[in-house]
């Protein structure tokens, strides 16, 4: 069961990172009334796929994928999209206290009660433990006692052996069309997978199954 919660920003570096990982949970907090926030830090326009076959180029592919954002923030319920103009696979590079400082910023705007972003050192990505780390060091600026939840996702091969098993995993197949619509509208990086996925969907395949209707993350503990 998913906890009812005030208020819920989502940070994360690159469209679609909310998709695959989160869109179900994040769809959830709607149905409960919760207003959600997404603060995504690039347009992705540095990723791999121009579409399958490519529908696209390099120079257009950002706003390709402020649109496809925009379109898989429409099929979750999230209201509150912002985009907030950093370059794609530099966040590592960015002022550790200028972006912390910016999260900081939407964190006291939006006052959440949970927190939902990449574990820095176990979400593979240069740019998702940059912004994992971003967050955590905002947080770190507030009281203890006004920190908001922070809830971690974690997909790195060693993730459980260093952080134990996730120890909140939800179940958000009641959602399953949301995700997968949230998925499908990042079209030009997910076409190619997507017919398998929903094939092997339809056909019960036990992890495609698991990887739709369940979600993991990790209680960060100062």
């Amino acid at each position: 069961m998913i906890n009812k919660e005030r208020q819920v920003l989502v940070v994360f570096p690159h469209p679609d990172d909310e998709a695959f990982g989160v869109s179900g949970t994040i769809a959830t907090h709607v149905n409960n009334g919760t207003p959600v926030t997404y603060a995504c830090l690039t347009l992705g326009e540095m990723g791999r796929n121009l579409g399958n076959p490519p529908f696209t180029n390099r120079e257009n592919l950002p706003k390709i994928r402020r649109a496809e954002l925009k379109e898989a923030a429409r099929a979750i319920g999230i209201q509150d999209l912002r985009m907030l103009g950093y370059r794609d696979k530099t966040v590592e590079f960015e002022d550790d206290e200028k972006l912390a400082n910016h999260m900081l910023e939407i964190i006291n705007e939006v006052n959440p009660s949970l927190i939902i972003t990449f574990y820095p050192g176990y979400s593979v990505h240069p740019d998702h433990d940059a912004t994992g780390a971003a967050v955590i060091r905002a947080v770190e600026k507030l009281p203890p006692a006004a920190r908001p939840t922070l809830h971690c996702v974690a997909f790195s091969n060693d993730c459980i052996e260093a952080l134990g098993e996730a120890d909140i995993i939800n179940d958000v197949s009641a959602v399953s069309s949301k995700k997968i619509a949230a998925i499908k509208a990042h079209r030009s990086q997910t076409e190619a997978m997507m017919k398998t996925m929903e094939e092997s969907f339809q056909k019960q395949d036990p992890q495609v199954l698991a990887r739709v209707n369940f979600e993991r993350f990790w209680t960060y503990k100062w």
